[in-house]
């Protein structure tokens, strides 16, 4: 049974709103998703940067106090006792170090540990009569020659990085240490630029580096009761309250970042916490991002789903409604649409019929072009059969096969042109393009139209720069250049002084060869015709008219330029250029 149509209606009305808050949903966490994995990737290359500003910093002070425990002076010093003018003379010198070296103190410490000089003698807050012998940097000293560690100062109150160097004498006995402190406030300053939370945490956890005083302290995971001991005993954090950072991981985001829960009255919120370790001091770098400026992406992603949704709603709608009038209109509309089939075919096969003549007609150009090429190889061969005929006559059977080899070459020559027309129909980009040399090119075409050149007894006068290096194809230039001396021999055909000059010259990035004759000229009105297909101001049946067009698609596929023109002395003048090859490597 049907149901009514009010309860159809409420139930179409639910099930749009479902999926409108499905799609908002969807939207709003893909949208979260990608922000917090793009931030996740901003807050790793960021982090970097930190890092190496870190560890440059701390590299630039490792080496001094093994440099300073080479000094003579300090050794030497150390080998007795450390008082009155010797002391004064010690504290000068590593105030003047210091000051050079740009550190934050400096300080000789004897065998024991009590400082006895340093830079900052004349200070309240001076090291000089402290004894430091607890601390785990003058510990590991005594037993590997070098130390570092990172505290709170029980003299000054002020936190650094101590690194300290073992003082020796001759003998390997330990005579003391010379340590310097970094202090990393320029550091903490830069980093407070940022509005994210940079900080640093040493082997247990602790955070003694903040760009923010209210991050700094806080114990990132719970200390047991032997870390309490060693943090009481080497005063690492002397006087400093050491408070928990309470947060809890919320999800994993790519390969090294976490969206994590931070509790707390001022520093509470949830944060994409990215972190590096830092191995060489057993510290680990921490960048903590709000995540409350991905809020904006969520909700126009939100927004757009449910623009998206609505539209796809009102779509169907109209789709609906539109199909409703589409079965009303359906009788009428059969008729005509059985007439638009009627003239649908009937336009296709015209188009067919248009396809077809249109290749026929190619077809026919390039059969026309192709027996129009090869006339003056074939002409050749004629030439040099009639030699190799008489050479048998004479009995001279080695020179008849000598001029057999220049028939086949000329048999070879046909059979690659008739391949690189093919090719040029193709029109394959980038198939027939080599490095040739264009006055060898030039010297072929003229061999090829030597007989007819010396039975016309025409002047080939030849200004060539040569090597003239380009990119082409040396059996279709050769056709090029073959078209435009076969014109200029019929242009200068029943003059008195028949003369062909060919010039040869670089213009810039390309090779320019004019080829000019001394004949009659070009009509004024025929010269935008010249390259044009079937084109031809000779006799019926002595020339198609696609000598030229041909050389004209073969030198613009090259990348050239062929133009025609008149020169003020009589005669035409054909100008063809080519792009310079690079050079071989």
């Amino acid at each position: 049974m049907p149901l009514p149509r009010p309860l159809r209606f409420l139930l179409l009305s639910l099930l749009l709103l479902a999926g409108l808050v499905l799609a908002v949903y969807w939207a709003g966490e893909q949208a979260r998703h990608r922000a917090l994995v793009a931030e996740a990737e901003a807050a790793h290359e960021q982090l970097g940067l930190y890092a190496n500003a870190l560890h440059t910093l701390i590299e630039r002070f490792r080496s001094i106090p093994a440099v300073l425990a080479l000094d003579p002076d300090l050794r030497a010093a150390m080998r007795g006792p450390v008082t009155g003018e010797l002391q004064h003379r010690l504290n000068l010198k590593l105030q003047e170090i210091n000051s050079a070296a740009r550190s934050s103190t400096l300080e000789l410490l004897d065998h024991t540990g009590l400082a006895v000089a340093a830079s900052n003698w004349d200070l309240p807050v001076s090291y000089v009569g402290h004894n430091y012998g607890f601390r785990p940097y003058f510990r590991q000293t005594i037993a590997q020659g070098a130390g570092r560690f990172y505290a709170v100062g029980v003299t000054s109150g002020i936190p650094g990085y101590f690194l300290s160097n073992a003082l020796r004498d001759d003998d390997g006995r330990f005579l003391g240490a010379i340590v310097v402190k970094l202090e990393f406030p320029d550091l903490e300053r830069q980093w407070s630029q940022t509005p994210d939370v940079v900080l640093v945490s040493d082997s247990k956890g602790i955070v003694f580096l903040a760009n923010h005083p209210r991050w700094r302290y806080r114990e990132l995971m719970p200390l047991d009761a032997v870390a309490r001991a060693e943090l009481a005993d080497t005063r690492q954090y002397h006087r400093q309250p050491l408070s928990a950072l309470p947060h809890r991981n919320l999800e994993r985001i790519g390969d090294s970042a976490r969206l994590a829960r931070v509790e707390g009255q001022e520093i509470g919120g949830e944060y994409l916490w990215q972190s590096v370790d830092l191995p060489e001091d057993d510290w680990t770098l921490h960048l903590l991002r709000d995540t409350r400026g991905i809020q904006s992406d969520v909700i126009s992603a939100r927004l757009a789903a449910a623009g998206v949704w609505l539209a796809l709603v009102f779509l169907i709608l109209w789709l609906q409604q539109r199909r409703r009038l589409a079965r009303l209109r359906q009788r009428n509309q059969e008729e005509l649409e059985r007439l638009v089939e009627q003239r649908t075919a009937a336009l296709r096969t015209a188009q067919d019929g248009l396809v077809q003549a249109a290749k026929l007609a190619a077809l026919g150009q390039m059969s026309a072009a192709l027996a129009h090429e090869i006339n003056q190889p074939l002409t050749a061969q004629r030439m040099q059969l009639a030699s190799v005929r008489l050479l048998l006559d004479a009995g001279r059977q080695d020179e008849a096969r000598a001029a057999l080899v220049r028939v086949d070459e000329l048999l070879e020559r046909m059979a690659a042109l008739t391949g690189h027309l093919k090719t040029f129909a193709r029109k394959t980009p980038g198939g027939l393009r080599e490095r040739i040399e264009l006055g060898h090119v030039i010297e072929q075409a003229l061999r090829l139209l030597a007989v007819r050149i010396r039975d016309e007894r025409v002047e080939i006068d030849q200004t060539l720069t040569t090597p003239a290096w380009v990119l082409g194809d040396a059996i279709r230039l050769e056709q090029v250049l073959v078209n435009l001396l076969r014109n200029a021999l019929d242009a200068v055909a029943g003059t008195q002084q028949p003369r062909i000059t060919l010039g040869l010259r670089r213009d810039g990035s390309q090779w320019c060869l004019e080829v000019a004759d001394n004949g009659h000229g070009i009509a004024e009105e025929n010269l935008a015709s010249v390259f044009d297909p079937f084109y031809t101001t000779k006799p019926v049946g002595e020339g198609l008219g696609l000598g030229l067009a041909v050389s004209y698609g073969i030198v613009h596929e090259l990348g050239g330029s062929l133009s025609a023109a008149n020169h003020a002395s009589g005669g035409a003048t054909f100008r063809l250029c080519l792009p310079v090859a690079p050079e071989e490597s």
